[in-house]
């Protein structure tokens, strides 16, 4: 690849995706759900540079940039550590950030059927996870645990805000997801799709969610909460059942990454 281009003015118009984003995580003015994707770090870079995601530019402190092996096209530029610290508006100990072209998201029918409408298949499905890192940490753990793809609600976090994506460590990238915005009434299209809708909470009168036979029910979709409410009645209500992390008496609930993790592992 070309030797980067070194930027000695933070103001260089050709960094403008990585300007100030301490302001909220992406571009000031840029609309929620909108503007480049950032990634940071030279293994979420990686996968970035794996997925089908185009990368706008990359920009690092001297010898990451290069390190990378940027394919041809790729706009890669290097600055030293303050003055990057001034173009991005705070400290990056990843020492390299990269920007990339988001996609829509995936059409809804096209989410539940998968590749092949009759294999097995699991899904994460969210309801007002307005927590980035939780987000991500969910996307990190959905990827390892054999989650097929993410479901949100309207309410979500952004899964691409910047926080997300580095919590994910870049993972979040490769797993597709859609937009459910008849909630939770649409929930009923999973269900004429063929999935088993397991809702998640601490309830004693649910289920456990051991009982719940991974091969008796190859279509399931895990519905997960924000961090303290949990899963609004309506949401449980719609589901096919309600089920429960059993736990030692005195502790009442989990972090939601943390009962997701489980109740991934456990439904793989």
């Amino acid at each position: 690849m070309p030797a980067p281009v070194v930027i000695t003015d933070p103001q260089d118009p050709r960094v403008a995706d990585f300007r100030d984003l301490k302001a909220g995580d992406r571009p000031e003015g840029t609309p929620r759900w909108g503007g480049p994707v950032i990634v940071e770090g030279v293994p979420a870079v990686q996968r970035l540079l794996a997925s089908p995601y185009r990368v706008r530019a990359v920009l690092g402190v001297p010898g990451r940039v290069a390190a990378l092996d940027l394919p041809e096209g790729v706009a890669a530029y290097e600055a030293d550590k303050w003055l990057l610290s001034e173009v991005i508006g705070f400290r990056l100990t990843r020492g390299v950030i990269a920007s990339a072209d988001r996609h829509p998201p995936a059409p809804l029918d096209e989410l539940l059927a998968g590749p092949d409408p009759s294999a097995p298949r699991r899904l994460a499905v969210l309801e007002g996870l307005n927590d980035a890192e939780n987000l991500g940490s969910i996307a990190r753990s959905a990827l390892a645990l054999g989650i097929d793809g993410l479901l949100l609600d309207p309410r979500c976090a952004d899964p691409f805000y910047r926080r997300s994506v580095r919590v994910s460590m870049g993972h979040v990238l490769a797993l597709p997801f859609a937009v459910l915005t008849d909630w939770p009434a649409g929930l009923d299209r999973l269900h004429d799709a063929g999935y088993t809708t397991v809702a998640l909470t601490p309830a004693p009168d649910a289920i456990d969610l051991a009982d719940l036979d991974p091969v008796a029910h190859p279509r399931t979709a895990v519905l997960l909460g924000a961090e303290g409410p949990g899963l609004t009645p309506e949401a449980q209500q719609a589901a096919t059942v309600r089920a429960r992390i059993p736990m030692r008496a005195g502790v009442d609930s989990l972090g939601v990454a943390a009962a997701a993790a489980i109740a991934f592992a456990t439904l793989r």
